[in-house]
């Protein structure tokens, strides 16, 4: 598909019956693999990223996390969304820089969050918040394609939050242009619900939290039209190494590959 195609079957993967459930590659072979299993869509994860750059979250730059991306939306003929963080800058003008540098990578959306990297002050006041949205989808909206950019309210992950407060965030990113938007670590299926009834755009549910990753058909029953995994999917692949190389210096032995996919399973995705 030309991006033009490929950005319109995002914006309707939106819209279907079921969510969508947007599986997130942390490298061009993870991207392909997530394709060959069924996934419909890509997104990236800055945590998974950075993890293999061995970095902490948040400590990728601009140019870095652009690349990164670019490498995966050329590894598969689906969709691909990013996980840009703020924008890499705090003014409206950086959020706005990174979404027009985006939509030269071959991406068909990303992200946009409202976390300062401030540990003092964690989350933008919602005037800058949403200042920084506007900005963002007015770069996406000079783009030849229909880029999906999506708002995330970050209060849930940075401290205590109401559910109110953050209804509220999410309904002035919505008025500010957002196609989709999203809140992280909500407390339960009531918050959920509440929230999805509060908007008029697709609510994206982000799944990766013990406790608070609730089943496809919950998810839906309250009204999501999206679901990623964050950094879930790679820390279960860590997990199986971990776990393969404490078996091997604690035992001795290789019983992890009755568990590992084969060589050739593996390379079929790579063909």
């Amino acid at each position: 598909m030309d991006i033009q195609t490929k950005a319109q079957h995002f914006r309707a993967l939106h819209q279907g019956p079921r969510p969508l459930l947007i599986a997130n590659a942390w490298d061009a072979g993870t991207a392909r693999i997530l394709a060959g299993l069924g996934f419909q869509a890509i997104a990236t994860s800055s945590g998974a990223h950075a993890g293999t750059l061995g970095r902490r979250d948040g400590k990728v730059k601009r140019d870095e996390a652009l690349e990164h991306a670019r490498l995966i939306a050329a590894a598969t003929d689906l969709p691909v969304s990013a996980d840009l963080e703020k924008g890499f800058g705090d003014r409206p003008e950086d959020a706005s820089e990174t979404i027009r540098l985006a939509g030269a990578t071959g991406l068909v959306g990303g992200s946009i969050e409202d976390s300062s990297g401030d540990k003092d002050h964690p989350i933008f006041d919602i005037d800058v918040a949403t200042a920084r949205i506007a900005a963002s989808v007015a770069a996406a909206r000079t783009l030849p394609f229909a880029f999906t950019l999506t708002a995330r309210c970050e209060s849930h992950l940075w401290g205590p939050a109401t559910v109110e407060a953050t209804i509220a965030r999410l309904q002035a990113y919505e008025r500010a242009g957002a196609d989709v938007l999203m809140a992280p670590a909500l407390p339960d299926l009531e918050a959920v619900r509440k929230v999805c009834a509060s908007l008029t755009k697709p609510f994206s549910f982000m799944a990766g939290i013990k406790g608070k990753s609730w089943s496809v058909a919950e998810l839906e029953a309250c009204g999501v039209k999206r679901i990623s995994f964050a950094t879930s999917l790679y820390r279960a692949a860590l997990g199986g190494m971990m776990d393969a190389g404490r078996e091997i210096l604690e035992k001795g032995t290789f019983i992890y590959l009755d568990r590992a996919p084969s060589s050739g399973d593996v390379a079929k995705h790579f063909e």
